[in-house]
């Protein structure tokens, strides 16, 4: 497998963005009551993990007046779109509700299933909002003194008030590989979690102390008993379930190493190598990644275009 694009790079879903973060502004104390007095600024309502639509592939943008109750403000940043229909500069804040109020009927979408068909900004804006409110949701509490912790600096500090020590988000870094043989077949494993004819890539959570590199290396052998050579970087996306950063490799099966391919039994039940014409006959068979997916996209520049019938 060779480096991908920089078309390829473009097409990942999630690393798509239109927003400029605006860090500078979170600095203002008073800056959610500036927000709250500005009619140009817009909501990002965020319900379940799931964002408020105005159309399937749209968001839904609104004022603050016009939601319930927010359990946890932040800060987006301003729309830099020049095609959306706010216009250009417009602030955008994301609401955390408990409770959806009267927008429950509204119609809500879920990033994984409709990441890869909202707009640029629109895919930015909704994974910024559920990696930093996951973030929320698991540091209530100082890991020092155990006291509950207050958001600041519009939604990207959290502060322990009995020390004073700031708490800043975390995103964990995970890489996915491709893997290829000499014949130019791809490793695809189906984890213990999913149903048992779901394929994607091996995939793994870098250890502390270690390269990128490195941790490529060790996963695969972890997951398959497979010594690879040459990791290559392709590119990245986030992937806000709860905080990762997905980093893709490309790798080549060290063929100076005999292996056999031996699932860890834990994580990864089945191993299998798949030619293009394996995989392409495997449709309706194979259930691949989602389109939302860094591993899609690393798939379908092995297979040289998209594949039908493998959602």
């Amino acid at each position: 497998m060779v480096a991908m694009s920089s078309s390829f790079l473009a097409r990942l879903p999630l690393s798509r963005y239109e927003v400029d973060r605006d860090y500078l502004a979170r600095d203002r104390e008073n800056l959610f009551d500036e927000l709250r007095a500005d009619p140009a600024a817009r909501v990002l309502p965020i319900f379940e993990g799931s964002a408020l639509l105005s159309s399937p592939t749209s968001l839904a943008l609104v004022p603050f007046n016009a939601i319930p109750d927010a359990t946890q403000l932040v800060y987006l940043g301003r729309s830099l779109s020049t095609t959306s229909p706010e216009p250009e500069g417009t602030p955008i804040v994301a609401a955390l509700l408990e409770d959806a109020g009267h927008l429950a009927e509204a119609e809500w979408g879920n990033l994984r299933r409709i990441g890869s068909q909202l707009s640029d900004r629109d895919t930015g804006l909704v994974a910024e909002a559920l990696g930093i409110l996951n973030w929320h949701a698991s540091h209530q509490f100082s890991p020092r003194t155990g006291a509950a912790t207050v958001a600041i600096k519009g939604g990207w500090v959290r502060v322990d008030p009995a020390t004073g020590a700031e708490v800043f988000p975390r995103t964990d870094a995970a890489i996915i590989v491709g893997i290829t043989d000499a014949d130019d077949r791809l490793l695809l494993g189906s984890n213990a979690l999913w149903e048992n004819n779901r394929f994607s890539l091996l995939a793994g959570f870098v250890e502390p102390g270690e390269s990128l590199e490195a941790a490529v290396i060790r996963e695969v052998f972890e997951e398959s008993g497979v010594r690879v050579t040459d990791p290559v970087y392709l590119g990245s996306q986030p992937w806000p379930f709860p905080a990762s950063l997905m980093l893709g490799f490309s790798a080549r099966v060290d063929e100076s190493v005999p292996h056999t391919l031996t699932p860890d039994g834990n994580e990864i039940l089945d191993l299998r190598w798949f030619s293009r014409d394996e995989l392409r006959d495997a449709a309706g068979e194979i259930l691949l990644p989602g389109s939302t997916s860094i591993a899609r996209a690393i798939i379908e520049e092995w297979y040289g275009g998209p594949l039908e019938g493998h959602a």
